[in-house]
């Protein structure tokens, strides 16, 4: 194909094929866009970096999920009472514990990501997850050796949301900067496929476990087996990790060569990696990811770690009959995920967000009062009303989050933005849910914490700008194939009349 004339006008049909794009390059400020600037994406090596960074977040969600789903077991094992309410809210709290010390893995582990490079930090997270999650399953009960159970307990807990502080902000980094711009939608929800994937995995074995063994069973050594299988989850993890190379945006960005984008201007001052430059100088980007996180991890973990729950405590359900029902409606949002990030490429990625948060603003009350009801049929109706709301998030969220800070700050801006709203909303949703219930003797309260969270969600949605289809901020474009690479150098023509 013989390279553009550069003072020839772009060819309309070029500009109708990649509007946004055309957009995006016709905006720079920066020296003239080169051919070598331009990322063409390997297809096959997009699959790998997608099938890598999405099993880590599987391994991520399996082990919080089963620790959720296992709480009310685990209240027993760890924190004899006698009371089961306190049982359970020290479980909870000891869930939440893993969530404040997230802020300092992202703190840690994202700035270190943006000095090194995404990939040697996402093999570390994967080896720390995998031993957290493991040496649980390896403790004794208080029965055993008293209150060291407890302490343990929660040292392994913490070790798990040090790790996670830089999962992630790294896989949904790693993913945005492989894909192509007109597809980051679509590999981006892989990552949250893979969020979906772990729960399921987590519900299922929990569930058999329920099924098969005896309460008295399930005590004494059945809850030790999900924490176990863990372990060479995470050598699996790691093996696929390691086998991958380095971002393109990344590499293009050590090597000098990620100056072309519009929104690269004004962002080299900042230093790969400077934790207090990024305060300084994103902190209104911060906040907007703050509050975005914020909305969709409470309505995520009100979803798919409290459900369970909360239909055997506050609804007096078996443990078997919650996780069954929440089982079916995960693997349908599984199911449909995909279709979700296509939609987000093409429409934008704040029509689905607004969507997903306008869902649970307007739908949790009735959905609640659905799953109140007696029988399967209602429960399993309210479920999907709050799943097809969430997964409007899970969707299109992994490919908007990145798109928010520019390439030499990514992943450490994700990373803290992320995990401090992680630690404040999310991890505490079924402790502050349980205690709401507790306090008020109202068993809405979960629907009302989900409209609160929504309604910020729609305002800083509001507030956020359009992504989808656009170069990432600090890269250069990311195309498909060598005929869109030179069309968009052929677009920093003279715009075409037509």
């Amino acid at each position: 194909m013989a390279a553009p004339d550069p003072h020839q006008a772009a060819d309309p049909e070029a500009v109708k094929r990649h509007p946004a794009l055309f957009r995006a390059i016709r905006k720079r400020r920066n020296p003239r866009l080169r051919r070598t600037d331009i990322t063409v994406t390997d297809d096959a090596a997009v699959k790998r970096a997608v099938k890598a960074a999405s099993l880590g977040n599987a391994m991520e969600w399996f082990d919080f999920g089963i620790y959720s789903y296992l709480a009310v077991t685990i209240g027993h094992v760890f924190f004899p009472s006698g009371n089961d309410t306190t049982q359970l809210l020290s479980s909870f709290a000891t869930f939440a514990v893993a969530f404040l010390v997230r802020p300092l893995g992202g703190m840690f582990f994202g700035p270190m990501g943006d000095k090194v490079g995404r990939k040697k930090v996402l093999a570390l997270t994967m080896i720390l997850m995998a031993v957290g999650t493991f040496a649980i399953g390896l403790i004794p009960s208080h029965d055993t050796i008293g209150v060291w159970a407890a302490v343990l307990l929660i040292f392994f807990r913490m070790l798990q949301g040090f790790s996670t502080g830089g999962e992630y902000g790294g896989a949904s980094t790693f993913i945005a900067e492989y894909a192509p711009d007109k597809r980051r939608g679509f590999f981006g929800s892989f990552l949250e496929f893979g969020t979906l994937a772990g729960y399921v995995g987590a519900a299922g074995l929990v569930t058999a476990l329920y099924a098969l063994l005896t309460d008295a069973q399930m005590e004494a050594w059945g809850w030790r087996i999900p924490f176990l299988v863990a372990g060479p989850l995470g050598l699996v993890g790691l093996y696929l990790r390691l086998r991958l190379d380095e971002t393109p945006a990344f590499q293009k960005l050590e090597g000098g060569t990620a100056h072309a984008s519009e929104a690269a201007d004004g962002v080299e001052s900042t230093a790969k990696g400077d934790l207090a430059k990024i305060f300084r100088q994103y902190w209104p980007t911060l906040i907007l990811c703050i509050c975005l996180v914020g909305a969709y991890n409470i309505t995520d973990y009100m979803l798919l770690s409290y459900m369970p729950t909360y239909l055997s405590d506050e609804l007096g359900y078996s443990e078997t009959h919650g996780l069954l029902i929440l089982l079916a409606v995960m693997v349908f949002l599984m199911l449909i995920i995909s279709q979700v990030g296509k939609l987000s490429d093409r429409f934008g990625r704040k029509p689905l967000l607004m969507t997903g948060m306008l869902g649970f603003l307007f739908l949790s009350l009735p959905a609640f009062l659905l799953i109140r009801v007696d029988g399967i049929l209602p429960i399993t109706v309210g479920m999907l009303m709050l799943g097809l709301s969430l997964v409007c998030m899970l969707g299109t969220m992994s490919a908007a989050l990145p798109a928010l800070f520019p390439t030499n700050v990514r992943y450490g801006s994700l990373s803290v933005g992320y995990n401090l709203s992680a630690s404040i909303f999310g991890g505490t949703t079924p402790l502050v849910i349980t205690a709401l219930i507790n306090w008020t003797g109202s068993n809405l309260m979960p629907a009302y914490y989900a409209m609160a969270a929504a309604l910020v969600g729609v305002i800083a949605v509001a507030c956020m700008k359009e992504t989808a289809q656009q170069p990432l901020i600090g890269s250069p474009p990311s195309v498909e194939t060598d005929e869109e690479a030179a069309e968009l150098v052929q677009a920093q023509a003279p715009e075409p009349k037509f």
